[in-house]
């Protein structure tokens, strides 16, 4: 029986995969066996600059020592039971979520949507137990993206990853991202939240106004409606705050949260405050495997470092020096323009589509991907170096200079 530790090719794993793995993905020939830092290694030998980062996952790097260690550690002691069982692990995962937040409670999980899936069930509950039960209505925007299933590609603004798959669940409604107007103008008696990210990461990299969510926290205060903020891709330390929402001093009701959480392995939370939270006793909801203690020691493990390591710091100049770097490329590149985003998540706009460009630098070792069609995204580790940085920005001129 093969393993990834015995002398298979990358073309034999791809041929192998082709076989039996889902067709869901675009996959492209990389076979990664092998992670450290903010590099990457195939099945080959190859070694590759990762500024994907698993799309920003591994905001601490492959195999962070702290993260690995607490995993091992946890392995051998007790890697799940069940949450009709308390768990130590995850009361004080909790607790550290909510002693840097504006949260109360969380509600652990396994991924992103289904963070977003409890955050809509709760808001949903709320209305339904203070109002009324046909005040259900969510406002999104466009350009969002909350997921994959069905509450998630309802709550999604992009109608492309809505095709084929109707229909869906009803009680939507799409505004352009940044408008406060449209938003008021879409509040009616029967809208119960508005759910934001505070930077739109698969929509192009766009940083949310200023002023923009502040004045969505008064209009969800004058209509006593909930604001939800998907903080999935952009939390946990990536804007180089532990959340996004705080660049603004604006408190959100609930937050979603997961991907760089736990360091890499899988886990998600929906965190809200007291009032909130009291529509979800028990029955209301659940996870079998969330929060369970294998994935809430490492989150515990990851969170602490990201917040006692001098990580946020280095995503604050690291983020800064890279931005500099892409901004000189813009400036030499008829074709390359708009820079965007916030800490160690940016976005590169170019006048021609970015595919075959995310293409030529895996072949060159650099991990990138492109979000909207034209927009670059650079989201390396919180712990990239400059010189990592200089080492990305050669492979990317390189590439401009040729195409």
């Amino acid at each position: 029986m093969s393993t990834i530790n015995d002398n298979s090719t990358s073309q034999s794993w791809i041929e192998r995969g082709n076989k039996h793995v889902a067709t869901t993905y675009g996959r492209y020939p990389l076979v990664a066996v092998k992670g450290e830092g903010c590099w990457l290694w195939d099945a080959d030998g190859k070694k590759y600059l990762d500024f994907l980062a698993g799309v920003a996952v591994n905001n601490l790097g492959h195999c962070h020592p702290k993260v690995v260690k607490a995993l091992q550690q946890q392995a051998e002691t007790l890697i799940h039971c069940s949450n009709f069982y308390h768990i130590p692990s995850q009361i004080e995962l909790a607790e550290l979520i909510c002693n840097h937040s504006f949260g109360d409670r969380v509600f652990f999980c396994n991924s992103g949507v289904e963070a977003n899936e409890a955050a809509l069930k709760l808001a949903r509950k709320y209305s339904s137990d203070n109002f009324n039960v046909d005040r259900y209505e969510v406002i999104t925007a466009l350009a969002s993206f909350h997921g994959r299933s069905y509450a998630g590609i309802s709550a999604t603004g992009q109608d492309g990853i809505r095709k084929g798959f109707g229909p869906v669940v009803p009680g939507f409604v799409y505004v352009p991202f940044g408008e406060v107007e449209a938003i008021k103008n879409a509040i009616t008696p029967e809208t119960c939240a508005i759910m934001l990210e505070p930077v739109q990461g698969e929509g192009g990299i766009h940083v949310a106004p200023t002023g923009y969510l502040q004045a969505v926290r008064e209009l969800c205060d004058e209509h006593k409606i909930l604001l939800i903020f998907d903080e999935v891709q952009v939390g946990c330390g990536r804007t180089g705050k532990l959340f996004a929402h705080q660049h603004d001093n604006v408190a959100p009701d609930i937050m979603t949260l997961a991907k760089a959480l736990a360091g890499g392995p899988p886990i998600g939370a929906m965190v809200a405050t007291e009032k909130v939270s009291a529509s979800f006793g028990p029955g209301t909801h659940g996870s079998t495997f969330g929060g369970n203690p294998l994935m809430a020691t490492t989150a515990v493990a990851a969170l602490r470092t990201l917040l006692d390591d001098g990580v946020l710091d280095n995503c604050v100049a690291m983020g800064d020096y890279l931005r500099s770097k892409l901004e000189q490329l813009s400036t030499r590149y008829p074709f390359a323009g708009e820079v965007r985003g916030r800490g160690l998540i940016l976005g590169l706009q170019l006048g021609i589509p970015g595919a075959d460009i995310v293409k030529q630098a895996l072949q060159q070792g650099l991990l990138i991907n492109c979000t909207a069609g034209n927009v670059l995204r650079f989201v390396p580790p919180l712990i990239v170096s400059r010189d990592e940085i200089d080492q990305a920005m050669e492979i990317l001129e390189l590439l401009f200079k040729e195409g």
